[in-house]
């Protein structure tokens, strides 16, 4: 059996396709029909794309507690870590790459002494706001509610209830 969506070979006692996702069509045991079914995919309607990627897969939920715990015990050095990986993360599921790599993100908020941080927040805020709008999940304007709290000299909030998002969004 062929997917409709990506034309990808699937077992024919498959419910979902293994390369996109998508929900296959019920075997209905000639060979014909799946042939069918794969041209009829193939010729009029043009190949699509899941409509979010296998996030848990790729992303590894972060215990909040901890990061906070470690950002304090070691100076607030571990935070850098912490935005490092989560600017990673959002790469992976973003829609849309941003222009800035996790390494340049870093330098340009210890440059900025963190104002290129509260950028980052807002941006980031956006990001998931796209992502749970994508999956049907009510959103509300987190950018402004991170950058906000980060202008406000609560980061570590911010920096906490962005991950809160990835975590449940690796779920």
């Amino acid at each position: 059996m062929f997917c409709p969506s990506c034309g990808a070979n699937a077992p024919n006692d498959a419910d979902f396709c293994s390369n996109c996702g998508a929900r296959l069509p019920k075997n209905t045991g000639t060979k014909n029909s799946n042939q069918s079914t794969y041209n009829n995919a193939h010729s009029s309607i043009p190949p699509q794309q899941p409509p979010h990627p296998s996030f848990s897969q790729h992303v590894q939920k972060k215990d909040i507690a901890v990061c906070i715990i470690l950002s304090i015990i070691t100076c607030s050095i571990y935070i850098y870590y912490w935005i490092y990986t989560m600017n990673e993360d959002l790469e992976k599921i973003s829609p849309r790459s941003s222009n800035t790599s996790s390494g340049l993100l870093v330098l340009l908020g210890i440059i900025t002494c963190g104002i290129y941080f509260w950028y980052w927040l807002y941006k980031s805020g956006e990001t998931i706001d796209q992502i749970k709008l994508q999956r049907g999940i009510p959103s509300s304007n987190s950018g402004l509610l991170y950058m906000i709290l980060s202008i406000l000299g609560l980061s570590i909030v911010s920096y906490a209830l962005l991950q809160n998002e990835l975590n449940r969004l690796a779920d």
